[in-house]
């Protein structure tokens, strides 16, 4: 591994797309316990996790030549996290078959507005989440993991789900009641208001 602790990814990106397979290990170096912690919150089996991690890592690599270099590096790579998982999910999955209609597609709201006790709230919910998010469903699991851990913005949450926007705010804030509901649930763990 070199020293590109000045580079930006998308610049150590372009080196890996220039053909210096070595600098991809920083790559590597910057985001693999970022995507442990998101594959720890989205599967329940840890070898699974380590695994998937690899292979995400492998894919990275085997398409880099597809990244656009303008674009930014992390919701590049979290987009294939996310198909992976999906996959894997999918994989351990029954054989049913159920139809089912996305709400939060048809139906999006706008996200509420931020409070001057944003921050706090944030703490809360990070606490909430370590203590509850294996009781929520994927389908809002994976947004609360991408924004309050993993502190990407709705737009980059946006590209790696291929979601409206307006779609992330609804499942962050069904998200939350979701999470609310089992705190409250449990009155001995502390609740976020």
């Amino acid at each position: 591994m070199s020293d590109l602790s000045e580079k930006t990814d998308e610049e150590i990106a372009l080196r890996v797309q220039a053909g210096e397979e070595d600098v991809y290990g920083d790559l590597i170096s910057r985001y693999e316990a970022k995507l442990m912690r998101y594959a720890r919150k989205f599967l329940s089996d840890k070898e699974d996790a380590t695994d998937i991690v690899q292979d995400i890592f492998i894919k990275a690599y085997e398409n880099i030549q597809s990244f656009d270099a303008t674009r930014r590096f992390s919701p590049w790579i979290y987009r294939i996290a996310h198909n992976e998982f999906v996959n894997a999910l999918k994989k351990k999955a029954t054989r049913r078959i159920v139809f089912t209609i996305d709400m939060d597609t048809l139906f999006p709201h706008l996200a509420s507005t931020e409070t001057a006790d944003s921050a706090a709230l944030e703490r809360d919910m990070r606490e909430t989440l370590e203590k509850h998010l294996k009781q929520v469903s994927v389908k809002y699991r994976e947004p609360l993991v991408l924004y309050y851990l993993e502190s990407l913005d709705y737009k980059e949450i946006s590209e790696i789900l291929q979601i409206p926007v307006s779609t992330v705010g609804v499942r962050l804030a069904r998200g939350r009641a979701s999470l609310q509901k089992i705190a409250a649930a449990q009155p001995d763990k502390p609740l976020y208001e």
